[in-house]
């Protein structure tokens, strides 16, 4: 499964390495079997051109030139800003060349290796100091070929070679574990949160959640409540990934509990504040749109702690923000939300969002920003609700291009048929 692809509804699919492996299997076993008998006129396919086949399927089927691409331009300097994260090349640009080289040299190699477990360092240690043997030999028996020895510095390049690859097998075997357990993860934090649109009397709604990474924290949710009013909650914590996604569930089951107890509006918003608060990190924060909206008549309660403005789409009569009443939660906790009133009338919709889609960055640094989110959604207005969340969302994505999404993007629409 790809974590850049939402998926709220497909469960326990076959990854999708492991399925191209059983296809060549069974495509090797297939033309591998006995031909048909005589009379037949159908080829008998040799073994060997089955597995050639079979393995180029394998490493080939689905790549495209856009994904090699991304991985020279983009993946490749991730992975470097990764290993060298922490050094300070800014400082080592002063240093005369015959120092600088070595230094940084020295430098990355220690980044890469506080990277590795304890025993991994060691064998990582061995193999590059095995490798510098190797090389320092051959280079030291160039200039003089017929006085080297057989196989001059080969066996040390050999030990390096073979420990690297292994360490290489560990890393990946580790990452292909932690690969499963956040699909799993994934497939959970889908489960959470529902997995359909959402109809009752004049209302529909429709929602869309698209992970920066395999899991992430942003959150939405349709609650419901007393007669015809529903909660209506969108939220983002701040970070991403799996610590967003536990403080996300965290967030989550806090605040289906206050509404269980009975708790609505700001009294809701400041003791999950309170909670929050005493709960997380001290480097995290959550924004929040809580929203009581009345089904029928389209009226609608609501405390936006910090969040996103959403917008109110009146065909023809252009877009009205609601803004924020309260700062982020987590932060302060005595903090007082305010609780608003407003109204979706018959044939207008309520478009809400996290900064995934406003903070959306193309290759040249460069923001979508809420001045093109308003944009479309002008230009857009009669779109059906699933079209204008997909047409905004491919709309995001066309801007950014081959620049890898940084944030999680979430989206809700609420339309009042009346």
């Amino acid at each position: 499964m790809n974590s850049q692809e939402p998926n709220n509804t497909a469960k326990h699919r076959t990854p999708g390495f492991s399925r191209r492996l059983t296809e060549f299997a069974a495509r090797f076993e297939e033309q591998s079997r006995p031909g048909p008998e005589e009379g037949s006129t159908r080829r008998r396919v040799p073994a060997w051109e089955s597995a050639y086949w079979g393995l180029r399927d394998l490493f080939t089927k689905g790549v495209t030139r856009a994904e090699i691409k991304h991985l020279i331009r983009h993946d490749a300097r991730e992975a470097l800003r990764f290993y060298t994260r922490g050094i300070d090349f800014a400082s080592l640009r002063q240093m005369p060349w015959f120092k600088r080289y070595p230094v940084t040299a020295w430098k990355v190699f220690i980044s890469l290796a506080y990277k590795l477990s304890p025993a991994r360092r060691i064998a990582f240690a061995v193999a590059i100091f095995a490798s510098l043997a190797g090389w320092i030999q051959a280079l030291t028996f160039s200039a003089r070929p017929e006085a080297a020895p057989l196989g001059t510095g080969a066996f040390w390049l050999l030990i390096s070679s073979v420990i690297l690859f292994l360490l290489l097998l560990l890393e990946l075997r580790d990452k292909l574990d932690l690969k499963s357990d956040l699909e799993i993860a994934r497939e959970i934090q889908f489960g959470l949160v529902p997995a359909g649109p959402f109809h009752r009397n004049a209302t529909s709604i429709h929602c869309y959640m698209r992970p920066a990474n395999t899991v992430g924290g942003d959150y939405y949710d349709i609650i419901d409540l007393e007669e015809d009013r529903v909660g209506i909650v969108v939220g983002d914590v701040a970070g991403k990934g799996m610590p967003a996604a536990l403080l996300m569930a965290l967030l989550q089951g806090s605040l289906r509990t206050l509404l269980t107890a009975g708790h609505r509006g700001a009294d809701l918003m400041s003791k999950l504040n309170l909670y929050l608060w005493s709960t997380i990190p001290d480097n995290s924060l959550i924004t929040l749109f809580y929203g009581e909206l009345d089904t029928a008549s389209g009226d609608l309660l609501y405390v936006n702690a910090g969040h996103n403005a959403p917008i109110l789409i009146r065909r023809g009569r252009g877009l009205q923000r609601f803004p924020a009443t309260a700062i982020v939660l987590g932060i302060d906790p005595n903090c007082v939300f305010e609780t608003r009133a407003a109204r979706i009338g018959p044939g207008e919709r309520l478009l809400l969002y996290t900064d995934g889609i406003s903070e959306a960055f193309n290759m040249r640094e460069e923001e979508y920003g809420e001045p093109r989110v308003a944009a479309f959604l002008e230009a857009h207005a009669a779109l059906s609700s699933e079209e204008l969340i997909q047409g905004l969302v491919n709309d995001v994505l066309a801007f950014c291009g081959a620049a890898r999404l940084k944030d999680d993007m979430t989206l809700m629409t609420i339309a009042h048929e009346g």
